[in-house]
């Protein structure tokens, strides 16, 4: 297939960018900074396209001959219009042209923002509730997503019938180390706070219970690809590991992979029974159930290789993505 993807050079898209040239798809690759990721450049079965998504022309264009759209990147903002004009509104044109220029089928990568407060078992039939502008803003394209199924005639009442298929994955803690040389990854600062401190021989002290259900890029690559080469319509998916993991574990295992580390790892307080997602769709759907710890050592190592080379006063790539 050929499949138009947007935000490719981010954490996660960089990574289904990957999984979809390895599966012999075209990619399409919609960027403001084609030169992000030079090895994007010269990558079998990827094409880098500059444009950007507040210029639908550049959008339309690259749609020609398109099977399917990936819609990962992030839009943001700082006031309830920005947010609304930066991502609904950005995705409704999309759709749009998507659906005019003939695509199969539109992924939209929503977040369980969308969903609001999380309670253990929360699963895709929940309702919306969203407690902040981002989650409402995910929420809210969501419903216009679902609720695209034909167009209005100019003579009054329903016109043609929408084709395209339209799915929403809602990926929840994703991390991810740079794909590619150069590449962007997504760390959250904790990664790095401890990685720093574990060189250091410093001390460290979590709240006890305090983690996620941790899933990579990677990793959660591989349900963009299973939906995108499905039939399926109108569906949405939770993309999380199916375990619990908190920041003391992940500091343990860092202490654990550096060799003579005398950190003292401490955890404060109770820790009750961590409300959880259900993930039971992608693998009852897909055979998909992930494990939150494949990845988690490499990417511990990789900030702890960074943590090593700011100590001894080496320049470091910026990784792009973090928070």
């Amino acid at each position: 297939m050929k499949i138009f993807v947007t935000g490719g050079t981010g954490n996660i898209g960089q990574h289904v960018t990957l999984t979809l040239a390895a599966r012999g798809h075209q990619v399409e690759l919609l960027t403001r900074t084609p030169d992000r990721i030079p090895a994007f450049q010269t990558m079998e079965n990827v094409h880098v396209v500059k444009g950007c998504l507040q210029e639908p022309e550049s959008m339309i264009a690259a749609l020609k001959g398109c099977d399917a759209v990936i819609h990962i990147a992030l839009g943001w903002g700082f006031t309830p219009e920005e947010m609304l004009m930066n991502d609904t509104r950005v995705t409704a044109i999309l759709l749009d042209a998507a659906e005019q220029a003939g695509v199969k089928q539109f992924i939209y990568t929503s977040s369980t923002a969308a969903a609001g407060d999380l309670y253990d078992g929360m699963d895709e039939t929940g309702l919306r509730v969203p407690t902040d502008l981002y989650g409402a803003t995910k929420a809210a394209t969501e419903v216009y997503m679902m609720g695209f199924r034909q167009y209005y005639s100019k003579k009054g009442g329903p016109g043609e019938k929408v084709r395209m298929h339209r799915n929403i994955i809602r990926p929840g803690y994703t991390f991810s180390s740079p794909a590619v040389p150069g590449g962007a990854s997504q760390s959250d600062k904790r990664f790095q706070r401890i990685a720093e401190a574990i060189v250091q021989g410093q001390d460290l002290t979590f709240p006890a219970g305090d983690g996620t259900q941790f899933l990579s890029s990677r990793q959660i690559a591989q349900v963009y690809v299973k939906l995108v080469e499905s039939d399926l319509n109108e569906e949405i998916f939770y993309a999380l590991g199916s375990n619990f993991i908190t920041w003391y574990q992940i500091a343990c295992m860092a202490r654990e992979l550096t060799p003579g580390c005398q950190s003292r790892i401490t955890a404060e307080g109770e820790c009750g029974k961590p409300n959880l997602y259900c993930v039971d769709k992608i693998d009852r759907v897909f055979g998909l159930r992930f494990d939150g710890m494949d990845d988690l050592e490499e990417h511990i190592r990789w900030n702890l290789d960074r943590a090593k080379a700011k100590l001894a006063g080496e320049p470091l790539h910026d990784p792009v993505h973090s928070y």
